[in-house]
């Protein structure tokens, strides 16, 4: 089952500005009238309704002001966006708990908690749009109070982007130098989660921001550009089973905002072994994944093959060019790709070029 978490996501995004029914609700808002709306036409919403009058007409916003001038709730079928239902009296199970003070939105939260449905209660007087899915309750918030916290958001977001861009420059460094540390690829990772994290916030503002959002969206996008892809292959270089990718994302997602700082936290997770804090401070080898993906033309099933055949970047830099055309589908043409992109890369490092 979906969590009502998830399908109040899914509410605030059909309420963001810019959507048909934000624009139906926002003029109920000029209205100065209330509405009380259910986002589903399930047999037990079908149960709970008394009165009104069935309907089967396409959703607009136009006629969701009309049909909320009368007292009853509307009925949406949100899977065909059709007015099924209006003015219609609700009765859920009056036994269910609520906090609610007002009849509109206590009626909305125990219809919510019994159905697990999104459901909208407008109030006529504070003009505030609520919605309500089983124990979940939101209220939605003004374009311009979201913008700020937004804006806020990714100006840390540039903050730690830069950050990360310092200390994976230094990695990348150590690792030519054959010098990095388990700390040195702890600290990367907590910058690539932390930056996760700040992202998913983002994200969620984004949503609720719809069409307000889109040139914030157009500057996070530049921001993250390829971070995704650039924590895989750090994953894939130090992680004790690459094929536990899946696994070290999840258990790195999962941790406290206290356990975050923590290098020896995020080091164990990589399983990486740290039992003392002397332990960040043993120097560990890459193997070359994410040396081997700034190779042109060398595709993945290549990369695999190259690094799971070396294990290791020394191995792989002091590898000829013979031994490299040994391997299964490298061939003369990317092995020397291969040799020459690594000497070019080793010789960036020396000149102080890390951004090549």
């Amino acid at each position: 089952m979906t969590s009502d978490a998830a399908i109040l996501r899914d509410a605030l995004r059909a309420v963001a500005p810019g959507t048909p029914l934000r624009e139906g609700l926002e003029r109920i808002q000029r209205s100065h009238t209330g509405a009380l709306i259910v986002l589903g036409y399930t047999p037990e919403v079908q149960a709970m309704c008394s009165g009104g009058f069935d309907l089967d007409v396409a959703f607009t916003a136009a006629r969701l002001r009309e049909l909320c001038k009368m007292d009853g709730a509307v009925i949406i079928d949100p899977d065909q966006w059709r007015i099924r239902k209006a003015n219609v009296q609700l009765f859920p199970d009056p036994t269910i708990p609520t906090d609610e003070s007002g009849m509109r939105h206590r009626t909305a939260q125990r219809t919510a908690r019994q159905t697990h449905l999104p459901v909208l209660s407008l109030s006529a007087s504070m003009r505030m749009i609520s919605i309500y899915v089983g124990s979940e309750h939101r209220l939605v918030e003004e374009p311009e109070a979201l913008l700020s916290r937004a804006n806020l958001a990714v100006d840390t977001l540039d903050r730690y982007s830069q950050r990360l861009d310092e200390v994976l420059q230094t990695l990348t460094i150590l690792e030519m130098r054959d010098s990095a540390t388990v700390r040195d690829v702890a600290t990367v990772m907590q910058r690539m989660e932390m930056i996760r994290r700040i992202t998913s916030e983002i994200t969620e503002y984004l949503e609720e921001l719809g069409s307000e959002g889109r040139l914030l969206a157009l500057q996070v996008e530049d921001l993250v550009r390829g971070s995704a892809s650039e924590r895989a292959l750090v994953m894939r270089d130090y992680i004790a089973n690459p094929d536990d990718l899946a696994r070290v994302e999840a258990e790195l997602s999962s941790l406290g905002s206290e356990r975050i700082v923590d290098l020896t936290a995020i080091s164990n997770i990589l399983g990486l072994d740290v039992y003392e804090v002397a332990d960040l401070d043993r120097e560990i080898t890459p193997r070359g994944v994410r040396a081997l993906s700034l190779v042109p033309h060398l595709s993945w099933s290549a990369i695999k093959v190259v690094s799971a055949h070396f294990n290791s970047l020394p191995q792989l830099r002091a590898a000829t060019v013979s031994d490299l055309e040994e391997l299964e589908g490298i061939g003369p043409y990317r092995a020397k790709l291969i040799k020459e992109n690594l000497a070019h890369q080793a010789q960036a490092v020396s000149a102080g070029i890390v951004g090549w």
